[in-house]
């Protein structure tokens, strides 16, 4: 497994100047943002597939640095019901797979999207008990005529342009949020999607992301390494349900929080001793969303513990036995 880093951390920063401190930490790859949620800072598509100069000046940058690209990342909605949202943020994801195919990578993140709950709707509607009844019908109704449909004709367009890993991130307020529905849809349409898995996102919703790693096994395209931390008092008063603003952390139910001071090494270790036992062997994908912390300790921190976790190096022969 590689030390890699989100690069939207620094989006603030030209891409030579981010690539150049992220390479001072020993970070071997980057995930970078094409648009979407991310934004596009350090790779607009719209440049990138209509400049050839721009093209090559970009990939010189990545040799300069000898980093490898481990995912171009579009993550957006999609299925939103807004139809020109929705347009949107399918030209990202389709200029996203076009760019990818460019650089000879193979692999795109992004969300699954949420759609409405009609053809008329206005605003996503993330259903999360079955009952009442209208809310198992709005969902089925998603599922089959909006989210299946939508993927499928997205991973035959990327199929096309070489790319064979649509990597999903498991995110409450879309669809595929948790281990049963990237199953679900990964049988609807494919094994070409799989999982950006972010243990961040499981944490606060109750799950253990070791369950999760042995559940989805090669499903696993892509790993964040993000974490979180459960305030236990905030959260037996609220529950993690949690509309507090992210900027108000001693209140909040759960924060996210550089790897490491959500839980601790041993935690982490765990983690990715289990996605060796997968058969994972791709990237850390670092996200420093951590609201108590600078750009540059809050990363500086996660390399430190990550340093300590991975292992990097093939298992030797049993000499012992």
């Amino acid at each position: 497994m590689k030390l890699g880093v989100f690069t939207t951390l620094l989006s603030n920063l030209p891409l030579e100047d981010a690539l150049k401190y992220f390479t001072s930490l020993g970070i071997e790859m980057v995930e970078i943002g094409c648009g979407g949620y991310p934004g596009n800072a350090h790779a607009n598509p719209d440049i990138l597939l209509n400049d050839n100069k721009a093209l090559e000046e970009f990939k010189a940058l990545i040799k300069k640095y000898n980093v490898e690209i481990s995912a171009l990342s579009c993550h957006a909605n999609p299925v939103h019901p807004n139809k020109e949202i929705a347009a949107k943020f399918d030209k990202v994801i389709k200029d996203t797979i076009l760019l990818a195919e460019k650089l000879d990578i193979h692999q795109i993140n992004t969300f699954s999207g949420c759609p409405g709950d009609c053809e008329t709707a206005k605003y996503p509607n993330w259903v999360t008990c079955p009952w009442p009844n209208d809310f198992s019908e709005v969902l089925e109704w998603q599922w089959n005529e909006v989210l299946i449909p939508y993927w499928k004709d997205t991973v035959a367009f990327a199929k096309a342009h070489g790319v064979d890993k649509i990597a999903l991130e498991l995110h409450p307020g879309f669809c595929v949020y948790n281990t049963q529905s990237l199953l679900r849809l990964r049988e609807a349409v494919g094994p070409e999607i799989g999982a950006n898995f972010d243990p961040s996102h499981l944490i606060w919703q109750g799950m253990d992301p070791v369950v999760v790693i042995r559940t989805l096994k090669d499903a696993i395209f892509h790993v964040h390494a993000k974490d979180t931390r459960v305030d236990k008092y905030n959260t037996a008063r609220t529950g993690v349900l949690d509309m507090t603003p992210y900027a108000d952390v001693v209140n909040r139910a759960w924060s996210f929080r550089s790897v490491g001071y959500g839980n601790d090494e041993l935690y982490w270790k765990d983690i990715v001793s289990n996605l060796r036992l997968v058969g994972y062997d791709h990237v850390l994908s670092i996200e420093h969303e951590d609201s108590l912390m600078s750009q540059n300790e809050g990363l500086s921190k996660a390399v430190g513990t990550l340093k300590n976790v991975l292992i990097t190096e093939d298992a030797a022969a049993m000499w012992w036995v």
